[in-house]
Formats: structure tokens, sequence, C-alpha cells
């Protein structure tokens, strides 16, 4: 029964994620890889995103894999989480706004004995969403894009006392699409589109140590690593009239081996938990992704002509810091309701037109525990915005509203019969 239950979850949770990429619609996803994600839960993002230090048996943390051995050997968890995002943006007097929105994650957790666990999920890494045209000289261009980079990923992690460490094997797979339509007054319209399709494996590690400092308080420092690495798969520029009856002329084509990198990442965290009769965990993180040794090369076609111009980024740098409070982890409902709050700041890895990116981010949620068992509804609220670092360059402002169910199931229980 208990592998007919686990084989169910995994086909729902594979099926589940056909639509499992959220909408996003900035212009600034067209550049590169697209948007970043950091591979947080629901829960993680009421906190700021925060996780290389977090441990709980009750909530599942992709960030860091040396988490999973830390789950109940009786628990299994799901966790799938949706987002909705209004946007306002603004650049040179020009305003505009948008909603979007739909599955953000799933991901599961279960024990293997006393001191392993493992995890299974699929996240999205990338996203690519944008619509926006302007006019040029005698004519006019629109600009569009969608797609972006998602990862499913299995997690295995053990423990010793209060250390533990654990490693995600990850697929990841995409295509991301970029289209410019170019409308001259005098000529048909052409679309040129810039694909590219990507199919590749990568492995994260990470570590974690728990030191009590008494009975109720204790420090956990942790560690994350992602080596660089090549991106696999291919990426191509087509040309086509939209006004006659021809195919896509195949402009260039080239695979991404050895031309196209993912960057070395790092990601370290402090956190503090107090648990008495109140429930006190606070956390900093710090991430850094060396884009700039990530190489994003030059397209060219058979005669060696460069159709599509490489770019140069920036170093990822991203701060995070949350907390969770809990009135009386054995009191009633409402006491027992956990109370969130976090902040971030990212310096991002995009360059656009050698001006820097950059984000910042305050959020706050609580959870709602079902009825009957330990499953919680988590709900947050965050506001971000997103600019360049010259003046007068597009401004964005997102108000995300969040929500994720996490699942807590007693599946490895042995009833006994008398």
């Amino acid at each position: 029964m208990k592998s007919i239950k686990l084989i169910s979850a995994v086909v729902a949770l594979v099926s589940s994620y056909t639509v499992a990429t959220a909408d996003v619609n900035t212009p600034y996803s067209m550049y590169g890889y697209g948007v970043m994600g950091d591979r947080s839960t629901s829960m993680q993002r009421q906190m700021g995103g925060v996780g290389y230090a977090m441990q709980s048996g009750r909530q599942i943390n992709a960030m860091n894999p040396a988490s999973y051995a830390c789950i109940d050997s009786l628990t299994f968890l799901w966790d799938i989480g949706a987002n909705l995002s209004m946007q306002w943006s603004k650049e040179e007097g020009n305003s505009s706004h948008s909603i979007g929105g739909g599955l953000d994650y799933v991901t599961m957790q279960f024990p293997l004995s006393k001191n392993f666990g493992m995890s299974i999920g699929m996240v999205p890494v990338t996203q690519v969403g944008y619509s926006f045209g302007d006019d040029i000289r005698f004519g006019a261009r629109q600009n569009q894009g969608n797609g972006g980079l998602n990862q499913a990923y299995a997690g295995l992690s053990g423990k010793i006392g209060g250390f533990s460490a654990g490693v995600n094997i990850a697929y990841e797979f995409g295509t991301l699409q970029n289209d410019v339509y170019a409308s001259p007054t005098s000529s048909s319209q052409t679309m040129f589109e810039h694909i590219m399709q990507i199919r590749d494996w990568n492995i994260l590690a990470g570590v974690q140590y728990r030191q009590p400092i008494n009975k109720y308080n204790a420090l956990t420092i942790g560690a994350t690593y992602m080596p660089k690495k090549s991106f696999h798969g291919h990426t191509w520029l087509t040309l086509q009239d939209l006004n006659s009856d021809s195919t896509p002329d195949t402009v260039a084509y080239e695979s991404m081996k050895g031309k196209y990198y993912s960057p070395q990442t790092i990601g370290v965290g402090l956190s503090y938990t107090h648990e008495r009769v109140h429930r006190i965990s606070v956390e900093a993180d710090f991430t850094w992704q060396q884009w700039s040794k990530a190489t994003y090369s030059d397209l060219k076609d058979e005669a060696g002509q460069i159709v599509f111009e490489g770019m140069r980024f920036n170093d990822r740098r991203k701060f995070a810091i949350g907390g969770e409070y809990v009135h009386n982890v054995r009191g009633s409902y409402l006491e027992r309701m956990p109370f969130r709050l976090g902040g971030f700041y990212t310096k991002d890895y995009l360059r656009v037109h050698g001006n820097d990116v950059k984000e910042y981010g305050l959020s706050l949620g609580t959870g709602f525990t079902a009825p009957q068992g330990k499953t919680m509804i988590n709900l947050g609220l965050e506001w971000r915005q997103r600019k360049a670092s010259a003046p007068g360059l597009l401004s964005e402002n997102y108000f995300n509203i969040m929500v994720g169910v996490n699942f807590n199931e007693l599946w490895f229980y042995k009833r006994k019969i008398n």
C-alpha cells in the first residue's frame, strides 16, 4: 500500500507540472535566460526567501538538500505553491499594469530511515514573458517572448548528530523563445525568432550543522554549492516573411555545449531558533552566483557572421533575512498560528545596455492549519521592485499573493490490530 501511494503521488506530481510555470510579464526577461528564481516555497518567500540554514520536520526546504534528513520517520510531506502577481511599471512618464500567475512549484519529501530523508520535486529556475512594441524608422517593431527553464530534482540527505549533508540530482529543461516582428511601411512583415532549447543535468550539494545553545535555543549554519557547467541543448535563429506562405528559414543553428554556461553558485545561511512556550526562528542568507564567468556566446551563421550578439552578465548577489513567530506551540488555534516577516535585496545578473538591474522586496504571511491533521495552508503577501541603475529606465513594482498547501500525512505509521 505504501508503494502504491508513493507511485500515485509521483505520477500526480509530474502530471500537475504541465501548468507549473507562473506567468511573468517583464521586458527584463528578454535578456539572458530570463528572470531568476531561488527554489523557495511559499512559506520561505514569506520570510524573504531564506532557507540555507532552515531545518523543519513540517516544511520542505529544496534550497538546501541537507535538510531532508530532519523529517520525522513517520511523516510524508507534499507542498504545492501558486502565485498571483499584479505589476505596475513606469518608463519615461509612461505607465502600464498587468496581472499574471499560475502554479509555481510542486515538491514532496519522505523518510527513508531514522537518519535519511529524500525529496522529489519540480521548481522553476528562470521565466521569460513579455510583449511590447515601439516605432522604428519607416515602420514599427513588436517584441514578444515566453518560456523558461524548469528543474526536476531528486535529493537524498543523511545526518549524524547535529551534522547533515545532502545532494540534489537535477534535470533542467525548457525552451526560451524571443520573437521580433518588424513591420516596415514599404514592405511585408518579417519575424526574427531566437530559440534556446535546454536539456541538461546539474547537481546541488548542501551541508547543515545544528549547535544547541541550551535546552530551548539553537544555532544552525548551512551552505550549498552548485558547480559551473556548460549548458546542453541547441539554439537557433529563424527568419520568416509573414505575408507569404514560406516556411521559416533557419539562419543559424548551434549546439550550446561549450558556448553557454550556468554559473558557480554558493549559498550560506545562519539561523537562530527558540522553542519553549513560544517558537521563534530568525535566519539570514547570502547567495552568490558567478555569472561574470558564465559564457553566453554570439550566434553565428554558416559564413561565420554574427546574427545574434552574445551577452555579458554581472555576478548575482542576494541578501535575505526573515523570521517566524508562534505565540504558543500548544495553545489554542490562533495561538498556534505562525506569523512570518522578511525582506531581500538582489543585485541581478542582468546587464541592460551597461546598466545594473537591482531588486528589493518585503514579505509577510501566516499559516492556517487544517481542522484535522497537520496540513497547513500558507498564505503570504509580497511587494518587490525591479529597476535598472540609470534614471529614466524601466521601473517595475509587483504585489504578489502567494499560496502554498503543505500536506502533512502519517503515511508510514504502522497500525496494530488486536
